[in-house]
């Protein structure tokens, strides 16, 4: 580790601390918390462009995965049940008693990483979930890296490897918003924001946002995105279909502007699909977050893929090494 060591900024429940460390370069600004490996802060050219607290103990339980890393299944997994190899396991139901979210209440977001290097431009932690953790079998050592790699781009790598067969589905839930005031203060709606997703089918959802296993087209539907469109009041909770595999490098898989503004964010990822989700209940937390405050473009695996032979397999043997990529692209637009 280099001399720019982390600063503890809190603790948690159990006494360990809250460490925080920085990037600074290529005109980002970046502050990532040990808890959650939480992206805290990113700010472009000095205006700031995510959902954050000023209070890093409001990320131990209160905040809906603000700018965390979210696992060891991202998104949701009907009942929170799955089979693999023959074998059913439960886990928790931890959204309305229902469903399994986002790793469960005790996932990766809640859980304290550790930093294993920091640099100038880039930052690596790690965390081994232990098996049975969360009710999922096998060990995972997890590592995420965050790199400023090009004016105004960040970088996420994430990566994992098991001591068991395992479902692994890892993202990152950072709420971005083009308008927050820059010095603090109420952050607008994304009403005015706009969203470009440049995919030609969906996944549609029950009335339990789970999948119906169906990969339907966008044309024709207010789920076509594939060129630029005012938000407004539409509700998004869905995602989206880039191909069937795992890129080797990122592609884009979402663009953001706002009326307003003149900074542009383009999302690429090497995932198979991404959920784009309005923020709708934000306001839930307690935390003086608006409903759709921020809006969020997840790069992932199919929800409720162990529970659909048909999706892309989020299956990890022994053996082999997960690999998702995530850039955060932000560029100064003319003419706004």
């Amino acid at each position: 580790m280099s001399d720019r060591a982390p600063i503890p900024v809190g603790t948690m429940p159990d006494g360990s601390p809250i460490l925080e460390a920085r990037l600074e370069g290529e005109g980002l600004g970046v502050a990532v918390l040990s808890l959650g490996a939480v992206i805290r802060r990113l700010d472009f050219r000095g205006h700031p462009m995510v959902l954050g607290r000023d209070d890093p103990h409001d990320y131990v339980a209160k905040t809906p995965q603000c700018g965390a890393i979210v696992g060891r299944f991202a998104n949701r997994i009907a009942e929170g049940r799955f089979t693999l190899d023959g074998t059913t396991y439960a886990l928790p139901r931890n959204e309305a008693g229902r469903n399994h979210l986002h790793g469960g209440a005790q996932g990766f977001s809640r859980r304290n990483w550790t930093f294993a290097e920091i640099g100038d431009r880039t930052l690596t932690l790690t965390y081994r979930a232990q098996d049975g953790e969360e009710g999922y079998p096998g060990a995972l050592a997890v590592t995420c890296t965050y790199a400023i790699t090009a004016p105004g781009a960040l970088r996420t790598t994430l990566t994992a490897t098991t001591d068991r067969a395992t479902i692994v589905n890892l993202t990152n839930h950072t709420y971005f918003n083009l308008l927050l005031p820059r010095e603090g203060g109420p952050a607008p709606t994304i009403d005015d924001h706009a969203v470009e997703i440049p995919a030609s089918s969906y996944l549609p959802v029950d009335e339990a946002q789970i999948p119906t296993g169906a990969v339907a087209p966008v044309a024709g539907t207010r789920f076509d995105l594939r060129r630029a469109r005012r938000i407004g009041a539409e509700a998004f909770d869905h995602a989206f279909v880039l191909g069937r595999d795992t890129s080797a490098e990122p592609r884009p898989v979402g663009r953001v502007t706002a009326a307003g503004s003149d900074v542009a964010l383009v999302v690429a990822a090497t995932a198979p699909a991404v959920q784009f989700y309005d923020g709708t209940h934000l306001a839930k937390a307690g935390l003086g977050f608006a409903a759709r405050s921020g809006l969020c473009l997840e790069p992932e695996a199919f929800p409720d893929a162990p529970n659909h032979p048909d999706f892309p397999s989020a299956t990890l043997r022994p053996g082999e090494t997960y690999r998702q990529i995530i850039e955060y692209r932000f560029t100064k637009e003319t003419g706004q």
